[in-house]
């Protein structure tokens, strides 16, 4: 739960060091954050020894996860920077542990709704509180304009911090709504109010992102709510990757992204992320494996980026992410483990169908998201969500937990 606030919010540095909300750039890091992490880290390892994981089967059911973070540990070797790639590979690791964490629950999708949950109910609110009453806190400005943060550091973290709030009560409402006796008026009333708080704080933090991934959550629940992918769920899947493809065929006819991304108040060129991206792809010497996990936005390359182009930290995209540290290995490493991922999901729709459409959600929003955001890696919940859409965990019942979890 520790590990999760953090992540949706500031590091413990940026609480402790009350004011306006500024991204870290010390190469270094904070000594106070790596400890916290480090503590962390260990308790969760702690705690994964005790229930005596079968580790094996583990490694085998989830193949593709650890062939990724391998290849990360590995590319450490080449990197321009080995000491700090390592330690962010080991802050990528702890989402890994949290997540094992998590699922080695004995109802562990009730434990994913209670952490979801409580990051709404805590974070949303003070979030409002920070914005209206105290703007030191909750506000940024960029070339004289406010821009609002919450208890986030950037105005796209107060939106991910929506999104994942409306995923959960989204998915909580509409896969149960015809049971409200079952909810609670009383819990039905609260959710309502929570996504009044959220639909606010989406407003005030523009993440056109944001937005557009909660409409993608709320069609995939509404229709997954229908009866006919109810009796056969696999039908799901199916759709979603018949949608995607009719999808990129418009685009490619009509450029239907650009007509959407105008829609919503933006340039066509994604605010200049489109060009900066070419630029970022020029800058790549050896494409098959990249920079090093971790490496690219370090030295000269990040004060050349942000002199042009304001820009330093992040490109902006997933995938070109993991293309600039990882390289076409990373890549398609990544699209494999997307696919086995979906794999899973399909069977787990079988078994215990709102639980596999949680999942669903989690990795068709993370997808979608990393298409302007750049989420697979660090100390991030979306990456943790992302991962917790395609854990297995050998030998644990995951059967109706979900129903639990809707009712709790």
């Amino acid at each position: 739960m520790i590990w999760m606030l953090i992540a949706s919010s500031r590091f413990i540095s940026h609480w402790l060091n009350l004011g306006t909300p500024v991204m870290s750039t010390d190469i270094e890091g904070s000594p106070l954050d790596r400890a916290v992490f480090l503590i962390l880290m260990y308790a969760g390892v702690i705690i994964l020894i005790r229930r005596r994981l079968n580790l094996g089967a583990l490694f085998i059911n989830n193949s593709w996860l650890w062939l990724f973070f391998t290849y990360c540990a590995a590319s450490i070797i080449w990197s321009e920077y080995p000491y700090i790639s390592m330690k962010r590979w080991g802050k990528a690791l702890g989402n890994l542990i949290m997540v094992l964490v998590i699922l080695t629950e004995q109802r562990p999708y009730e434990a994913v709704g209670i952490i979801l949950r409580r990051i709404a109910i805590l974070l949303l609110p003070l979030s409002v509180l920070f914005i209206k009453y105290y703007p030191h806190l909750g506000r940024v400005y960029h070339m004289g304009f406010p821009l609002f943060t919450g208890v986030a550091d950037h105005k796209n973290g107060l939106g991910q911090i929506c999104l994942v709030s409306g995923i959960y009560f989204s998915w909580n409402l509409i896969l149960n709504h015809s049971d409200i006796h079952k909810i609670g008026r009383p819990h039905l009333l609260n959710s309502l109010i929570i996504l009044f708080i959220l639909f606010w704080l989406l407003y005030k933090a523009n993440s056109a992102t944001s937005l557009i991934c909660i409409i993608i959550a709320v069609v995939l629940f509404a229709v997954g709510r229908l009866p006919a992918m109810a009796r056969k769920p696999r039908r799901i899947i199916t759709l979603a990757i018949a949608c995607t493809v009719v999808f990129w065929v418009l685009n490619i006819t009509f450029e239907l992204s650009k007509i959407v991304i105008t829609t919503l108040g933006r340039r066509p060129d994604l605010t200049n992320r489109v060009p900066m991206w070419n630029y970022l792809i020029d800058m790549v010497k050896n494409p098959i494996i990249g920079f090093g996990y971790g490496s690219f936005w370090l030295g000269g390359r990040k004060d050349l980026i942000g002199e042009r182009w304001g820009i330093a930290g992040q490109a902006h995209n997933g995938y070109l992410q993991v293309y600039l540290d990882l390289g076409f290995i990373g890549l398609f490493i990544l699209v494999g483990w997307i696919i086995s991922g979906l794999k899973k999901v399909a069977n787990h729709l079988s078994i215990d169908y709102p639980a596999a459409m949680l999942r669903l959600c989690f990795i068709v929003v993370v997808v979608f998201y990393n298409w302007t955001e750049a989420t697979f890696y660090g100390v991030s919940l979306m990456w943790s969500l992302f991962i917790m859409g395609f854990m297995d965990i050998p030998s644990h019942d995951t059967g109706t937990v979900a129903e639990r979890m809707m009712q709790g």
